[in-house]
């Protein structure tokens, strides 16, 4: 029934997408309808028309499903970071429970996988502990900072994000005044000058201790000495000032280069009781007490033994496998990023750990090299980027054949991908536990455990 657009129609929202949009049928045909929830009545205006199935937009709310709430942000419908703030946590929980099991379901044929009820984290705002503002002007001219709307680069001004802590946003808000009072230029993209680009902030969950970041255009930003001393007098918490330089014609926020004005460029936080140190390009968990409980679900589904050897892969800062390290023979990290595996050795030491190793190499390069020289690990973990594993890193783990697999997603439709890969060369998976690491957002991330031969049915 092509060539809807513009009708419109009345539907009612049945389902959630794992994109965030409610999912409606309009003769048969989905239609995918963001800010609506289950048993929302609606009359939406279909804006495209793809055939088998359509995008519309609300024009009117009828009745309100049981978990649709008012979403509580000015700024909701064209930030879009938070797609479902419109549901009440119950809800939304569910859902992400659902796009779990519906993936591991509809992509990996794993029809009677048990999935775990969601575990989530003690906080659904307040809970991220790093934020990139955009700067910008506002329509009076002001500095402010906000947030891209969604597939653009038109900047949302957002005084009061509800996902970051409010000293975050603060601190932000006086950085614009700052720039403001000073006549420090921001940065044009289609012009490719100016100089401030984005205000990024870091703050330890456990430590309280912030990094306050500026990504210029540039390599000296004007009145830096009393931009420091007004910024640490004002919020004491701030431990380190840096500027990171990103000079690109790039949608990539930060560049390569940082340069401290103000303390050592790093602050300190533990991460399950590992000790960290964190600069602008760390990688490292938004939600520290939900990432807590996702690393604690990893160590319990690994099941180490005292004379085990545990292979980290994709191991960033090498806080899982460091997590784990007490339960083992010897630990060895695989990572690319060679600021994350030094990193990671600056952990160990700091634990006193004896009995890891941390490589730089790509997971899949360094898995097959350690196959080929007979390294033979009881427990491999993997916590692969979006895109997953690739075939040589699941080869190389096949080959190694260990006990046990714990792989970490951040995405739950190539889990269910690489899990079916793994299944057809004996690797069984034996449950999934889905832990919401970004509530509000669509994302949700999943521990699986996989096991061959008798380990399976133990």
């Amino acid at each position: 029934m092509p060539g809807l657009k513009n009708t419109l129609a009345r539907l009612s929202i049945e389902s959630l997408s794992s994109d965030g949009s409610g999912v409606g049928r309009m003769d048969g045909k989905a239609v995918f309808v963001p800010a609506t929830a289950p048993g929302d009545e609606v009359t939406v205006k279909i804006v495209k028309d793809m055939g088998r199935y359509a995008f519309g937009i609300v024009e009117e709310l009828h009745v309100p499903g049981p978990g649709h709430i008012q979403p509580g942000c000015p700024v909701y419908r064209p930030c879009g970071g938070c797609c479902f703030r419109h549901l009440d946590y119950q809800t939304e929980a569910q859902a992400k429970e659902g796009f779990v099991a519906d993936a591991f379901r509809r992509l990996g044929g794993f029809d009677a996988l048990p999935v775990l009820p969601l575990l989530t984290g003690p906080l659904t705002d307040r809970y991220r502990n790093k934020v990139q503002f955009p700067v910008g002007y506002d329509r009076a001219g002001n500095v402010t900072f906000g947030f891209y709307a969604g597939r653009s680069h038109r900047l949302v001004p957002c005084r009061d994000c509800l996902l970051q802590p409010e000293a975050l946003n603060d601190i932000a808000a006086a950085v614009c005044a700052f720039l403001q009072e000073h006549h420090i230029p921001l940065y044009d993209e289609e012009t490719h000058k100016g100089l401030v680009r984005h205000i990024f902030l870091r703050q330890g969950r456990h430590s309280g201790q912030v990094l306050l970041c500026l990504v210029v255009n540039g390599h000296k930003l004007p009145h830096a000495q009393q931009f420091c001393e007004e910024m640490t007098a004002r919020f004491p918490q701030i431990k380190t000032i840096v500027l990171n330089v990103n000079r690109q014609k790039t949608n990539v926020i930060t560049g390569d280069e940082c340069i401290p004005l103000f303390g050592s460029g790093f602050i300190e936080d533990t991460m399950c009781g590992v000790p960290v140190k964190l600069g602008p390009l760390s990688f490292y968990q938004v939600n520290t007490p939900a990432a807590e409980r996702l690393y604690a679900v990893a160590r319990e589904f690994a099941a180490l033994r005292p004379d085990d050897t545990l292979l980290d892969l994709y191991c960033g800062m090498g806080t899982i496998g460091l997590s784990m390290a007490a339960d083992c023979k010897a630990l060895v990290g695989v990572e690319i990023v060679p600021e994350a595996v030094e990193s990671a050795k600056t952990n160990a030491s700091a634990m006193n750990v004896q009995n890891a190793r941390f490589l730089c190499a790509d997971a899949g390069q360094a898995a097959a090299q350690l196959a080929a020289e007979g390294l033979t690990p009881q427990v491999i973990c993997l916590d692969p980027p979006r895109k997953g594993c690739d075939a040589a890193t699941l080869d190389a783990v096949l080959d190694m054949a260990p006990r046990r697999v714990v792989m970490v997603s951040c995405n739950a439709s190539t889990a269910a991908r690489d899990c079916r890969y793994l299944a057809d060369r004996g690797y069984q998976p034996l449950k999934v536990q889905p832990v919401d690491l970004f509530p509000r957002t669509k994302h949700v991330e999943c521990v699986v455990l996989l096991a061959r031969g008798s380990e399976a049915h133990t």
